[in-house]
């Protein structure tokens, strides 16, 4: 199988990302790997030769697995320093042996974060400058062997199903693969097993995550937003919310490809917790999936 875990429990936090929340990095993939996971979603700390990254997955047990891009692709024009950052992610899977990465739009659409999953203040001329942003990073991505695949995220630009069925369409096939993730399309009020299945000829990789929607509903009818909503857990491990899982790996059984299990703010009492549980789920229910090596 090849299923990595995202370390995203060790930073995600009641007010956001934060990189210092975590031990150090070699602490966090020890701990990933003694929780029962042989992969993890990759990100080269800024500065670190990619050798010495490798060195580092190595001396913890663990194969690197596809990580993420993500930037501001509302803005008019792809922003040089987006471009070169996309160049540079991308050139570092591509020396970590990767030919996938998931690519999504900066979650930074304030009106949607303040109303999740809603798709809030829709605009098609906004969504065709994402498109040509986007489209432009992923041609970026694809030119150094790595292509992008793309992941709908509540509190994005690209959030409801409608949104991620344009962006697929629009870009071509051979630059942009999709990339979904079980918790935001569900959020947004998609099934993902159907989505998956309408494009599983394009699916490069996919985010395992589960969402508890009775928390987004109480969210929705409260007025609360996507941080005040995850930091009530309206993500969890895999097989302790309300994903379909059984109806979405049903249809996945035809993949062959990357897993990346995700949580965000950690569900249980600590985050290498959440990773082994996640990882018993993983043993239970994926065991058998045909896999394929990238």
């Amino acid at each position: 199988m090849n299923v990595g875990f995202n370390p995203l429990p060790w930073y995600a936090t009641e007010l956001g990302f934060n990189p210092a929340a975590g031990p150090p990095l070699p602490e966090i993939y020890r701990q990933i790997r003694q929780a029962g996971f042989d992969a993890v979603h990759v990100e080269v700390p800024e500065g670190m030769p990619v050798p010495d990254y490798r060195r580092l997955l190595d001396d913890s047990g663990l194969a690197p697995a596809p990580g993420y891009f993500q930037a501001a692709f509302s803005n008019q024009s792809l922003a040089p320093a987006d471009a070169e950052s996309a160049r540079r992610t991308a050139a570092e899977h591509a020396e970590l042996g990767l030919t996938r990465i998931f690519i999504a739009d900066l979650v930074t659409a304030w009106p949607r974060l303040a109303a999740p999953g809603q798709g809030a203040e829709p605009e098609q001329a906004r969504l065709d400058r994402v498109i040509s942003n986007l489209g432009q990073a992923a041609g970026i991505m694809a030119a150094e062997g790595v292509t992008p695949c793309l992941h709908q995220h509540v509190g994005s630009w690209i959030e409801t199903p409608q949104e991620t069925e344009a962006v697929l369409a629009a870009i071509s096939e051979d630059l942009l693969l999709f990339g979904p993730d079980t918790g935001h399309l569900a959020w947004a009020g998609a099934d993902p097993a159907d989505i998956i299945e309408r494009h599983l000829h394009r699916v490069g990789a996919v985010h395992l995550k589960d969402l508890r929607t009775t928390v987004t509903q109480d969210a929705l009818s409260a007025g609360r937003g996507y941080r005040e909503a995850t930091a009530r857990h309206a993500f969890t491990e895999p097989g302790r919310g309300d994903v379909d899982f059984a109806a979405v790996l049903k249809v996945l059984s035809r993949f062959a490809g990357w897993y990346v299990v995700e949580v965000d703010i950690p569900d249980q009492p600590t985050a290498q917790d959440t990773a082994r549980l996640s990882a018993q789920w993983v043993r239970e229910h994926l065991a058998g999936q045909e896999s394929a090596d990238e």
